[in-house]
């Protein structure tokens, strides 16, 4: 415009020709004489930049609902749930004759200050994704920590189902130990059927692997004929779906009040299991809830044949008193073992496998010296499935 402002100058102060200084500069003619035009009729003006904003916007979304996606943003964001485009379009269904589209919402809340846009992420044909194709084909199961209003550090116990995200338990206990895993697990099976595998990570009340043996809950899994699967050590990424889970679990606790005790936390936990399962649109289902993406196919059931499994034994020694000591759910017990039944199983013919409270032992006394003190023999200890109505042995 610094051009436009001294040529329509020299022509109209300095009396210079028009079609000369349109030759000499890079200037169309006809522009050249609109601003003519326009400085004779205006003045100095005229000549400034003019907005190229049109002057009707007949595909504006209306301001009311504006105010209603930003009320809805308020609303989600405050009670600790997903306040996202998609969200709010389930929310705005039915409230006006034309609701816009997702990204329309996307570029109000942008425009609002609500959204920081993040162009580098990730692009998600980047992630190597899987996802079990019926309800109870695949269970994910993890721990994470909370902190109660007094500072006390308890675990939550998710489990969620890996096709329909459903939440099948969320329990809250002071240290989660393998009682703890077995109870939440059959109190979900009683309630949605048992799974057909079960996914989680090396924990040590998920996996014994690294002790060489099997914990409660893989012993029961293997009872039921369930395959158990645990994930790469250090690679969160297997139980991503549960995972992903904690951090919306957390996002929701952290706008409620502060738990006092872990019977006030589990009130929190399982209303957020019902909006989460009943009310919730997720993204990954197609804007379904989680129950209803359950409930829409058949379910899965484990395999009647019954997995083989290596136990361990491990050999112990009684100790002066003739007891031996056993963790059995979760506890040190002390078991007293009486020497004539030592001497009875020990010339029992042949080998027996024990039950998981069962052990076998054998002691030699030396019967010159009755005053002397016994050799303590070792005691053979097997780890073994349960039978019917039992619990394994951790």
């Amino acid at each position: 415009m610094q051009l436009a402002r001294f040529l329509v100058e020299a022509v109209v102060l300095g009396k210079q020709s028009p079609n000369q200084l349109v030759r000499e500069h890079p200037i169309s003619r006809s522009w050249f004489y609109e601003l003519l035009a326009r400085y004779r009729r205006d003045g100095p003006a005229a000549l400034e930049p003019k907005s190229h904003r049109p002057r009707a916007f007949p595909h504006q979304v209306d301001q009311s609902v504006v105010d209603t996606i930003l009320e809805l943003r308020a609303e989600l964001a405050a009670a600790g749930l997903d306040a996202g485009p998609q969200t709010i379009l389930h929310h705005l269904a039915g409230r006006f004759d034309k609701t816009p589209s997702r990204v329309t919402i996307w570029r109000i809340l942008k425009r609002q200050g609500l959204i920081t846009p993040e162009p580098h992420k990730r692009p998600k044909a980047s992630f190597v994704r899987f996802e079990a194709d019926l309800p109870n084909e695949m269970w994910q199961a993890d721990s994470t920590h909370w902190l109660l209003a007094d500072g006390t550090d308890v675990e939550i116990l998710n489990v969620i189902d890996d096709h329909s995200r459903l939440c099948l338990a969320s329990v809250a206990v002071p240290t989660l130990k393998a009682a703890d895993a077995v109870q939440t697990f059959y109190s979900a099976v009683e309630e949605f059927g048992p799974p057909a595998r079960f996914l989680s990570d090396n924990a040590a009340v998920f996996s014994g692997k690294s002790r060489g043996g099997r914990v409660a809950l893989e012993s029961e899994l293997d009872r039921l004929g369930i395959d158990c699967v645990h994930s790469t050590p250090y690679h969160p990424q297997t139980c991503g779906k549960v995972e992903r889970f904690h951090w919306t679990l957390k996002k929701f606790l952290a706008k409620q009040a502060p738990a006092l005790s872990i019977a006030h936390l589990q009130l929190q936990l399982d209303a957020f299991r019902t909006i989460y399962n009943q009310q919730r649109p997720h993204r990954a289902l197609a804007n379904r809830t989680p129950r209803q993406a359950f409930n829409a196919r058949l379910k899965a059931s484990p395999s009647p044949a019954q997995p083989q499994v290596d136990y361990r034994i491990r050999r112990d020694r009684l100790d002066a008193d003739g007891r031996v000591t056993l963790r059995y759910l979760s506890r040190l017990r002390h078991f007293h073992v009486s020497y004539k039944a030592a001497r009875a199983a020990s010339h029992a013919p042949g080998r027996r496998r024990p039950r998981p409270r069962a052990c076998r032992r054998r002691r030699t006394a030396s019967r010159t010296n009755p005053g002397s003190q016994p050799r303590l023999p070792a005691l053979s200890r097997a780890y073994t499935g349960p039978a019917s109505g039992e619990t394994a042995v951790r």
